[in-house]
C-alpha cells in the first residue's frame, strides 16, 4: 500500500469512528498505536487535529473515563478524504489496456467538445456510456503530439461519436469527421431513431452525417 493510500485509510477510519461516536472524535481505545503514529504525521500536514487538554477533559466527562488521546479530521482532512475517494483512477500504461478497450487519441478541440458532452450528464435524454465520464476525467495528454489519450470500450466510442455529432450539429463538423475517419465510428441519427437510449446510432464504418472537416 502506497503512502497516500495508507493516509486515506487512516482518514477514513477517523471519519467513520468520529461520526459513530457522535462528537466527531476518535478516541485512544479505537486506534492501534501504529495508526496513532500515522495520525501524528497527518497532523503535521494539517489534515488532523489532536485533542488538547481541554478537549480531553470534555471527552473524559462524556465517556466517564480518562481520555488520554483523541483525534479528528480538520476541514482540510475532510476534503482530502472526499477527493481521495473520488479521485480519477490511473490510466493504464500504453500497451496495457484491457482487451476490450482501444487506445483513442483526441486532438484538443475533440477533447474540449467531449468535456462539454460529459459535463451535461443528467441533462441529456440519451445517457453517456457507462465509464465514459471517468475515462475523460483520467485522460492524460501527450504534449509532444498534442493528443489526449483514452482507453475506450466500443460502447464508449459510440457515445463519444454521439457527443461529437452534437458538437457537429451546433457548429463544427471537423471533430466528428476526424473521429469517424480515424476510428470508423460515426453517429447516424436515422439508425438511432428506433432506440435512442442506447446511442445505437453510432455505427462502425457507417456514413452518418456527412460534412467537411
Amino acid at each position: 500500500m502506497r503512502n497516500w493510500e495508507r493516509a486515506l485509510s487512516v482518514l477514513e477510519a477517523l471519519c467513520e469512528r468520529g461520526q459513530a461516536a457522535g462528537h466527531g472524535w476518535t478516541l485512544d481505545t479505537e486506534l492501534l498505536p501504529q495508526h496513532q503514529q500515522q495520525v501524528n504525521a497527518l497532523e503535521n500536514q494539517g489534515l488532523v487535529e489532536i485533542a488538547c487538554r481541554e478537549d480531553r477533559a470534555e471527552l473524559s466527562a462524556l465517556e466517564g473515563r480518562p481520555v488520554r488521546w483523541a483525534a479528528r479530521l480538520t476541514p482540510y482532512g475532510h476534503d482530502t478524504l472526499t477527493y481521495g475517494q473520488s479521485r480519477p483512477r490511473a490510466e493504464p500504461p500504453p500497451g496495457e489496456a484491457a482487451p476490450d478497450r482501444q487506445l483513442v487519441e483526441l486532438i484538443p478541440s475533440q477533447m474540449a467538445a467531449l468535456r462539454v458532452f460529459v459535463g451535461l450528464t443528467g441533462r441529456l435524454r440519451v445517457p453517456l456510456a457507462d465509464g465514459l465520464a471517468e475515462q475523460v476525467r483520467s485522460a492524460s495528454c501527450d504534449h509532444g503530439i498534442k493528443r489526449w489519450r483514452l482507453h475506450l470500450t466500443q460502447e464508449q466510442m459510440e457515445s463519444v461519436a454521439y457527443g461529437l455529432w452534437l458538437h457537429r450539429m451546433t457548429g463544427s463538423a471537423a471533430e466528428a469527421n476526424r473521429f469517424g475517419r480515424e476510428y470508423g465510428v460515426v453517429h447516424g441519427p436515422a439508425r438511432a431513431s428506433n432506440n435512442p437510449s442506447a446511442v445505437g446510432g453510432a455505427a462502425r464504418g457507417g456514413t452518418g452525417v456527412s460534412g467537411r472537416g
